[in-house]
Parts: C-alpha cells; sequence; structure tokens
C-alpha cells in the first residue's frame, strides 16, 4: 500500500523550521550580546543576567517551534521525518538543541550557547536553501525499521560531535585572546574534558552507525559493503575520531 503523501502540510512544515530560524537568530544575537557585555565588565557573575535568561527562553521556544516543523514533515511524509539530507537536517538540528538544554540540567555549559546557536542556525539554513525536497515515497530498500534505529542513531552522534565541536572551539579561542570575554569560560583544561566527554558518547553511538549500516545494507542490498560515498566517509568519520581518542586517552 502506497502511503499517503501531503506537500501541504509539508510547506506548514517548512513555516515552522524557518520560524524557528528567526528564534534562532534572536538567541544568538542575545547571546553575542551578553558576551559582548562580559567584555566590559570587570567581574564576571556566575548567575544567569537578564540578557541570558532571556536568550534561553527564546532558544527553548525555538526549539519547541523547530519540534512542531520536525513533526509536521513526518506526519506529511507519513513516515519518520529523516529520510533524506533537509530532513536530516532539521532532525539534526533539533537533537543539538535538545542534547545542549539537557546537558545543562547536568552542568553548567551555558557559555557554549552562543556556538551552539550558531551551528543549529547555518544547519537550518543549508536545510531550508539548499536541501529541501518535496515529501516522497520511499524506495524499497529504504522502508524498513532500520530506517528508524540507523539514522536516529547518527543524527544523535552528529548532535554529541557537534556540541564537542563548540567545545574545541570555545578552547582555541581562549588559548589564542586575552579578552575579558574568556574569563566566563572554564581554563583549558576543562574545556578540553568536556569536549573529550561529548567526543566519546558520539563515537560510541558512532560506532553504533557504521555497525548498523552494515547490517541494513546487507539486508537491502544482499552485501555488507559496498564503498557507497556514505559508507565510506561514515568509515573515515569512525577512523579520524578513533584517532583523536586514542590520542587523548
Amino acid at each position: 500500500m502506497t502511503p499517503q503523501l501531503n506537500e501541504p502540510l509539508s510547506q506548514i512544515s517548512l513555516l515552522f523550521v524557518t520560524a524557528s530560524m528567526a528564534f534562532m537568530a534572536l538567541a544568538l544575537m542575545l547571546f553575542s550580546f551578553q558576551l559582548a557585555q562580559l567584555g566590559k565588565s570587570d567581574t564576571v557573575s556566575q548567575k544567569l543576567t537578564a540578557t541570558e535568561k532571556a536568550a534561553f527562553w527564546v532558544t527553548g521556544i525555538g526549539t519547541v517551534v523547530l519540534t512542531i516543523g520536525v513533526v509536521l514533515r513526518g506526519v506529511a511524509a507519513n513516515r519518520v521525518p529523516w529520510a533524506n539530507m533537509y530532513e536530516f537536517s532539521i532532525s539534526g538540528a533539533l537533537l543539538i538543541l535538545m542534547v545542549y538544554l539537557t546537558s545543562l540540567k547536568i552542568k553548567d555549559i551555558r557559555f557554549i550557547g552562543t556556538f551552539v546557536v550558531g551551528f543549529v542556525l547555518i544547519t537550518l539554513f543549508a536545510a531550508v536553501s539548499l536541501f529541501y525536497v518535496e515529501v516522497k515515497t520511499l524506495m524499497p530498500a529504504l522502508q524498513s525499521y532500520w530506517l528508524v534505529i540507523h539514522v536516529v542513531v547518527a543524527v544523535l552522534a552528529t548532535a554529541f560531535f557537534t556540541i564537542a565541536a563548540a567545545f574545541h572551539l570555545s578552547y582555541l579561542i581562549k588559548a589564542g585572546s586575552k579578552s575579558k570575554i574568556m574569563a566566563v569560560f572554564p581554563s583549558l583544561e576543562s574545556l578540553e574534558r568536556y569536549a573529550y566527554r561529548f567526543n566519546v558518547v558520539g563515537f560510541v553511538l558512532w560506532s553504533f552507525t557504521l555497525i548498523a549500516g552494515a547490517i541494513w545494507a546487507e539486508r537491502a542490498w544482499h552485501r555488507y559493503w559496498g564503498w557507497d560515498t556514505k559508507e565510506v566517509w561514515t568509515f573515515i568519520i569512525w577512523v579520524l575520531y578513533a584517532g583523536y581518542l586514542h590520542a587523548m586517552a
């Protein structure tokens, strides 16, 4: 039975995704303004300022709006919304935000908010302007429960890698800058430790992605490895992170 596709609903989903970009842009400005204010201050407060509170509220609202957009895309396609690059990008942006906001409950990492929101905004802009496609029926090989398992783990791994990248970027800026703005950031050792922990989680998930992809390929095309572009780059990324983790051990 051919699944029912709903392109008008997909367009409504696109409106929500675009609206979430507006919230992310506003949050980015608020986070950036907060950093600029810290650069002018002689003391660094550990408490949330009014600007930071506003930035996190806007980020939270934007996350909710993006969630609605992703869900509506899935409903419009009558399947999980991560079957192409557009859907992978908006789902990835959503998980980046969810991982970051959830991590705030465990550890105070609000100092990377500017970078995280910036990464999300770039991802959403690329999704909307470069990757958008109308909802389509999946080819038979992709109509499998492995689409849910394999891709959602890959997206989640990408989210952890992105958060780690924000820590690495903070490390590089702090190491090369004497600005008072960087006083709000933890020590270089702490930044490196945070990045390592997020990369470890991402690496475990990416390892599962590589294995699950091979199993899915065998189920769909009766071979575990076919030197497909996605397979090759998944393996290259795995090797790079394996080398990084080995060097840091």
